[in-house]
């Protein structure tokens, strides 16, 4: 029977199929599919409109055309133009991922479990290498220029790691392989890494600052190669939905990593020992990462620009037309630099600021430290797992990590106010909690920003250079302000400015709220 669209019985209106018939949007979607599209909406930019009687107004609108143009005379209309940036505009799911899957409950778990445990796993030795054992050892082998080899071996380090990060980022993106794009290189990454840190302990009754300062060379070039590529994973393969409560699962992990690895180094027996289980350690955790993960699909037929050098330097040029990129950028280098600044110097800070190099100091610098450890550890867990939730709840990313870094000067304040055991177990608590909640929305915020997913490896490796440059300017700082004032009194001051600067930073970046 046909249907009747006509006006019904004893009705004055007439119902148009499609129009009349068609659903409130509102009443349509529930809660949680109305929370996803708020988060990816984007407020529209709109031209001025004017008073709608200058419109109206025949003699308004002659003079107008008249003097605008000799021209046919055409009528003003009002119209709104969104942005290219609109909402309207962006046709994503929020359930897919980058490179096109729909993950499943499981696998999305897996990907989180994944993050999280890798995260601990390559904190811990490296945190424990380089803010316990690397000056413990240091201390051994070259006492009197102990700051200066620190300095050292961070900033060659660090321009090695600079450039290992960038080229195996990038080189990450241009892989095909029947292992996807991602995987070789970071298995391969972690054998390299994990052998170098071997090699420091092994050869470490040579007596020689320089094979320390080579061997953490090749390490950083291991252990880029295997981060550069897995933190380019986040992008590629979590969707839009999972990504803030991904990203604040692996900044716990980060953050228990680090504060277990102070722990861990505290509490090794000798540097020999801490040296060889760390190295073994990185050299299964890439095999462990991909054994966690959902196995990447093979890329082989994937297209890619045939190979030259063009366009190879090319897939190394940063991106452009991207301010919100660049102050993230700045705003993590300083944040990290402020952080850097303390814990890469806490045992020196502690032994000789702290008990003033006391008798019995070095042993009461390394209880200091291992309480420090534990309550930052159980105060960032609580961070990072509830503020990861809440900002995926609120759709905020960048007002939660500009204030975590408010939260983290207010905690280097303490050692100056109390200058004992006490001041540096309230650092630890309350530069703690915010360093946790900074860990756990960060990355979302690096991801949600990204001018170009299919570039993530070499558009992160780039965000990923704050994590090289920090560990430079932390130690660079905290050693020319010994070398000043032959303290470490002044390290908390230039320390509270760098971090509320990376706070004032955060909060310029406007495609993220």
């Amino acid at each position: 029977m046909a249907q009747n669209n006509g006006p019904l019985p004893g009705s004055n209106s007439y119902k148009r199929p499609g129009i009349d018939d068609r659903p409130d949007m509102d009443d349509a979607f529930d809660d949680e599919q109305m929370d996803a599209i708020n988060r990816l909406a984007v407020p529209m930019k709109t031209e001025h409109i004017e008073d709608s009687s200058t419109h109206s107004n025949a003699d308004i609108q002659v003079t107008r055309m008249s003097a605008e143009s000799g021209a046919a005379a055409v009528a003003a209309v009002a119209t709104e133009v969104p942005g290219t940036d609109s909402a309207f505009l962006d046709l994503r799911d929020p359930m897919v991922s980058a490179d096109g899957h729909r993950p499943t409950r499981n696998e999305v778990i897996r990907l989180g479990v994944g993050f999280t445990v890798a995260a601990i796993l390559s904190a811990v030795p490296w945190l424990s290498m380089n803010s316990v054992l690397l000056p413990d050892l240091l201390l051994q082998i070259a006492p009197n220029d102990k700051d200066a080899m620190i300095a050292l071996i961070s900033s060659v380090g660090s321009v090695v790691a600079l450039v290992a990060n960038l080229v195996f980022g990038a080189l990450s993106d241009l892989t095909r392989s029947n292992f996807g794009r991602r995987t070789p290189w970071i298995i391969t990454g972690g054998v390299i890494a994990g052998a170098a840190v071997c090699a420091i302990g092994l050869t470490q009754s040579l007596r020689s600052a320089w094979i320390v300062l080579f061997f953490m060379c090749v390490a950083q070039v291991g252990f880029n190669m295997l981060l550069a590529p897995f933190v380019a994973t986040m992008s590629d393969r979590v969707p839009d939905k999972f990504r803030g409560t991904v990203s604040a699962f692996y900044g716990a992990g980060v953050t228990t990593g680090q504060t277990l690895g102070t722990l861990v180094g505290a509490r090794m027996p000798n540097t020999f020992t801490g040296f060889i289980v760390g190295g073994s350690i990185f050299i299964l955790l890439g095999f462990l990462i991909v054994a966690i993960w959902p196995r990447e699909k093979s890329n082989k037929d994937q297209y890619r620009e045939e190979f030259s050098l063009k366009m190879l330097i090319n897939s190394f040029r940063p991106p452009r037309n991207a301010p919100d990129f660049y102050y993230a950028l700045i705003g993590r280098t300083l944040m990290m630099s402020g952080y850097f600044m303390i814990t890469s110097y806490q045992l020196y800070i502690v032994q000789f600021y702290i008990f003033n190099n006391a008798e019995g100091a070095s042993s009461d610098a390394k209880f200091v430290i291992a309480v420090m450890s534990t309550i930052t550890l159980v105060v960032s867990l609580i961070a990072a797992f509830v503020s990861g939730p809440i900002a995926d709840w609120w759709g905020k990313r960048k007002l939660p990590v500009a204030l975590a870094s408010c939260l983290f000067a207010v905690g280097a304040a303490m050692p100056m106010i109390f200058h004992n055991a006490i001041g540096m177990y309230l650092f630890a608590l309350i530069a703690g909690f915010g360093y946790g909640v900074y860990n756990a929305i960060d990355q979302a915020l690096n991801v949600a920003i990204l001018p170009n997913p299919e570039e993530a490896g070499k558009d992160l490796g780039i965000l990923n250079l704050a994590n090289t440059i920090c560990t430079v300017m932390g130690s660079v700082l905290t050693a020319g302000i010994f070398m000043i004032f032959h303290s470490y009194v002044m390290v908390f001051p230039v320390c509270i400015v760098i971090v509320l600067a990376a706070a004032w930073i955060i909060m310029r970046i406007k495609g993220v709220e």
